[in-house]
This record gives structure tokens, sequence and C-alpha cells, in this order.
């Protein structure tokens, strides 16, 4: 995929005249628990030329394709992106912090990252964490058993909670970053660490054992942030003013 991708975007640049400013992995193979059958779903951010942005209507910001090899690639052009990056959109900064990144304007990157910490929202990013493992424990869980992925589904947001709690900080991409932080105990450790070799032999939906004390540890854990985001003190964001010199930089160009 290392060639087959930036081959497939070159394509869609000269097909479409746009420009790739960040294409990445993302989802399990990006968080590093991929399983043997994993799509590999690229997601990256795109500007076009000056004159698509002078239209009195505004055209399709999103370009999406289904490529054979379970290649999933999907897009958000540099508008639509820049107001979802406002308003803390967290799928988009997971892409500015994997680690597999198929291709990358730096200094568009670089600028990008850098304004991470003034539009991250902590009580909202709590909250969408806390609801994915909900969803994911509450959809997927059958008496003691759930898909050995779902779990994994459960465990990356549970952390990620965990993770802004102490920090009040956008989580790492990689699930291996939340496991190896300071508040995770050497018992949790070590128990992820056997789900991760299962994992890496296993397909998506086999089944896996979740211990009753394991279960609770969790779902207590879970309520308790549902509280502590309520506590939180609602942030000072910035205006726009950033994201559109961003916006015009890139446009130009």
């Amino acid at each position: 995929m290392k060639e087959r991708v930036p081959a497939e975007l070159s394509r869609l640049e000269r097909e479409l005249g746009l420009r790739v400013l960040l294409a990445v992995e993302s989802g399990s193979r990006a968080w590093g628990f991929a399983s043997p059958d994993s799509d590999y779903d690229v997601r990256f951010i795109y500007v076009h030329d000056r004159a698509w942005y002078l239209t009195v209507f505004e055209a399709r910001d999103v370009i999406e394709a289904m490529l054979p090899g379970d290649l999933d690639l999907s897009g958000w052009e540099l508008r639509k992106a820049l107001r979802l990056f406002s308003k803390c959109n967290l799928a988009l900064n997971e892409w500015l912090g994997s680690p597999l990144v198929y291709a990358e304007v730096p200094e568009f990157t670089a600028r990008l990252r850098s304004l991470v910490p003034l539009y991250f929202n902590p009580i909202a990013a709590t909250h969408h964490y806390r609801r994915m493992a909900l969803a994911s424990l509450s959809e997927n869980l059958r008496e003691d058993g759930i898909g050995i992925k779902k779990l994994f589904y459960v465990l990356r947001p549970l952390l990620a909670c965990r993770w802004i709690s102490r920090t009040l900080t956008q989580p790492p991409t990689e699930f291996a970053a939340l496991v190896a932080a300071q508040w995770v105990t050497d018992e949790e450790r070590a128990w992820i660490a056997g789900l991760l070799q299962q994992k890496a032999q296993a397909i998506e939906a086999q089944q896996v054992v979740l211990p009753v004390r394991w279960m609770e540890s969790i779902q207590a854990e879970l309520n308790h942030y549902e509280s502590a985001a309520a506590r939180l003190a609602a942030p000072s964001l910035p205006g726009p003013g950033a994201l559109d010199a961003l916006l015009q930089t890139w446009v130009e160009r």
C-alpha cells in the first residue's frame, strides 16, 4: 500500500484538479491493532484551485471510493475539514496523529497540528469517546463474550477518556501510547497485551471472554466520566481567524 495509495491519490489529483495536503491510514491499522483481514482505511484532506471556491453554489466537498483490495479512500475538501476542525472533530484530530502517513505537505500539517490544542474541547471529547465505548459494549456483549475487534472498540475510547481526564488534551491516535500512560496499571497492560496477541492472529469476528470483574470495572469507569465531564469548565475557543488564514494560504497556492 505504500506505493499503491500515493499512486491512487496522484490519479485523483490529475483527474479532479485538486491537491492532496495530507493522506493517512485511519482506524485499526493506525491505532495499532489491525486483524489479518482488516481493510485499509485511507483518509485525506485536499484543496481545489481558487476558481472552485468562487462559485454561487458550493460543489460536493467529499471524495469517496471503495477500490479493489479492501482499499477504502475517503477525503474531505479543506474548507469542510477546517469547519469540522473548529468544532473539535476527533476523527480529524486522530488523522493528524496517525503514524501511517501516505502523503503530506509538511508546512500545512505542521500548522494544523499546532492548532489542535487551541480548538480541543475536553467536554465534548469525553462525551464522544464515552459514547463510542458504551455503544460498542451494549451492541456487542453477549453474556460473557464479545468480538475481539469490538472489545478494542471499547478499550481504546475508554483509555482516551482516561487520558483526557488527566491531561485535558487530545489523546494520541496510537493505542500503544494510551496503554503506556502512567495511569494504566501493570495488570491492565498485561491483560491488554494478551488480547493484542490474540487479535493479531484472529479474524475480526472471533469471540473472547470478558470476565465479570473487567466488565464491571469498565462500566463503572465509563459511568464516572459522564459526571466528570459535567464538572469540567467550558473551554474558551478561539475565533475562525487562524483557520481562515490557513484556508486562504492553501487555496492561493
